[in-house]
């Protein structure tokens, strides 16, 4: 048998989370010496102290803890409940480093108010441009990359099954959707003729008089100082925007940071 102290390092629980499981009832130890009081717990108790305290990092309270170990809850069950929670965590890490980039975007954007280049722009006329593309509905703006990133996943798939190879670089597009949220179309060009197949659909994006259009070096998280300086260039040089910037892919390395990325704005004169 273990003493306490023994028992507690084996489990990586402090005595005093131990002695709390005790007088909760969570965890009694095999033997309580009459004498002197002093607590002993087996090796097989090591089981049920891993079932309390990974039930207890998913959120359940004590009480409930008890509740769902008393009804004997199987491994397999207790591994299901952890895979969930886990997904759960991951999917918030996910949102949070996401938002966080979002917010270092913006304070770049702030502290380079009135001194950023914009001699970078060139108004361009964008053909006629055929891609292959899906699409989804994203909540709004902020939230792109949680919705774009699997569609492209979706889409190179797709692309693969009814053997259609991408003939250049992937170009994202987007609308407003009339009752809220935005319109998400992850596309690629291609030679395809145009089609519509369960859901992936090769289209003709059309010819743009005048797109005014500047490069973005990076993750697309880090976007937001380029958005705005092709906005400010645009209202100062006596420009309208007409929709959404395309936003073609020009170089896509493993590295996010070497991303090569042109944003095209459809403009007229104001």
């Amino acid at each position: 048998m273990f003493t306490i102290g023994e028992f507690a390092r084996h489990g990586r629980v402090s005595v005093r989370m131990l002695r709390h499981y005790d007088a909760t009832g969570l965890l009694r130890p095999a033997y309580v010496d009459p004498a002197t009081g002093y607590r002993r717990y087996t090796a097989a108790q090591l089981s049920r102290l891993n079932r309390v305290i990974a039930l207890k990092d998913l959120g359940f309270t004590l009480q409930q803890v008890a509740e769902i170990l008393d009804e004997k809850v199987t491994t397999d069950q207790l591994r299901a409940m952890l895979r969930l929670r886990q997904a759960e965590l991951e999917t918030a890490m996910a949102t949070a480093a996401d938002r966080l980039t979002q917010v270092e975007a913006r304070l770049r954007s702030i502290e380079s108010e009135g001194r950023m280049p914009t001699d970078d722009v060139v108004l361009k006329t964008l053909p006629t441009v055929r891609v292959a593309e899906v699409t989804g509905v994203a909540p709004d703006f902020d939230t792109i990359t949680p919705v774009i990133q699997p569609l492209y996943e979706e889409l190179f798939r797709r692309l693969a099954a009814a053997g259609i190879a991408p003939s250049g670089p992937g170009i994202a597009c987007y609308e407003d959707v009339p009752d809220g949220g935005v319109l998400v179309h992850a596309g690629v060009e291609v030679t395809a003729p145009v089609q519509e197949d369960d859901g992936l659909r090769v289209v003709d994006l059309p010819p743009v008089e005048q797109a005014a259009t500047i490069l973005h070096r990076g993750p697309m998280s880090a976007i937001l100082p380029t958005v705005q300086t092709l906005g400010r260039w645009i209202e100062s040089n006596g420009y309208r925007s007409a929709g959404y910037p395309r936003e073609v892919n020009l170089e896509v390395p493993a590295n996010q940071d070497d991303w090569v990325t042109e944003l095209q704005e459809p403009v007229r004169r104001a």
